[in-house]
């Protein structure tokens, strides 16, 4: 019986001890937390300090910046903790975080697809359909319909892997869609140029509005990237979810990486929002400078 006991704490402890994947994960998360945090907090203070980038784009910026933020300060050192400890009290916290903050990516990803498509659809009508008080209470909505459906976890998983088939695909469908239509209108405005140039001379109205269809093009092209950067982050976590949904003898503690290749795409964002938004990368840049120049004086 005593032989047995000590066998069972022996096998106990080495079940628990961390796997090499584990720490090797873990370590990969340390970098990206600082990254994530430092990055997403430079472009939400460059935000609120430049009223001029208070837009209604800007707004689903900003929401997609807050959750990266929550990924990074909340739900990865959850991840990091759960995954070296395999503390059970840790795992919902850690799961709710992390799905809430995620839903609110992508819903936000498909919602500023949208925005961009309707920019371009009614260039002119724009500004009316799309206020800045519309796009922060879509941001709202965004954040408490994504918070109830990770709340599901807590309550019953067949109905939250059931809310997650429905929605995720409906997500990318729109976005796609959006995307496409987006580069429809592209092209048919390319032809509009190309037969305008024959004209002689061009009005100043004409030329305002070849400007603003030329700027909110590039603004489409700009969220294209974000889109197809989140996708290639998220494509391996949905992919192994899916594996693993039908295939669980399958698992392994190396499909844990596809957690940390998601994860990545809070650290990536404000990279992004930086190189493709220049009024962003000019007000992060002056952030940053005042914020060095302080420690400086205080040193």
């Amino acid at each position: 019986m005593g032989n047995n006991t000590i066998t069972d704490y022996l096998y106990e402890n080495e079940y628990k001890r961390p796997d090499t994947i584990v720490i090797i994960n873990c370590v990969l998360n340390v970098p990206l937390i600082f990254v994530s945090i430092l990055g997403n907090l430079l472009v939400l203070v460059a935000i609120v300090k430049s009223p001029s980038l208070r837009s209604p784009s800007i707004v689903f910026l900003c929401n997609l910046a807050v959750s990266d933020l929550l990924v990074g300060f909340v739900a990865q050192p959850l991840y990091i903790f759960y995954e070296l400890t395999k503390a059970s009290f840790v795992y919902k916290p850690c799961t709710t975080m992390a799905l809430t903050a995620g839903g609110v990516s992508i819903s936000t990803m498909t919602a500023i697809s949208l925005d961009r498509f309707l920019a371009l659809l009614y260039h002119m009508r724009y500004p009316l359909l799309m206020t800045l008080h519309r796009a922060i209470l879509i941001a709202i909505s965004l954040w408490l319909f994504n918070g109830l459906v990770s709340l599901l976890v807590l309550w019953n998983m067949t109905a939250y892997y059931f809310a997650i088939a429905v929605s995720i695909p409906i997500y990318l469908l729109l976005s796609i869609v959006s995307y496409m239509r987006i580069y429809l209108i592209i092209c048919r405005h390319r032809l509009k140029i190309r037969a305008q140039r024959n004209a002689v001379a061009n009005s100043t109205q004409d030329y305002q509005r070849k400007h603003n269809m030329e700027r909110k093009s590039k603004s489409a092209k700009n969220t294209f990237m974000y889109f197809v950067v989140m996708v290639v982050c998220y494509l391996p976590l949905f992919t192994a979810m899916i594996i693993l949904t039908f295939y669980t003898s399958l698992w392994t503690i190396a499909w844990n990486l596809t957690d940390t290749i998601a994860f990545a795409n809070s650290a990536i964002n404000p990279f992004l929002y930086c190189w493709r938004v220049r009024e962003l990368r000019t007000a992060v840049i002056k952030v940053a400078k005042r914020i060095l120049c302080r420690q400086t004086e205080d040193n």
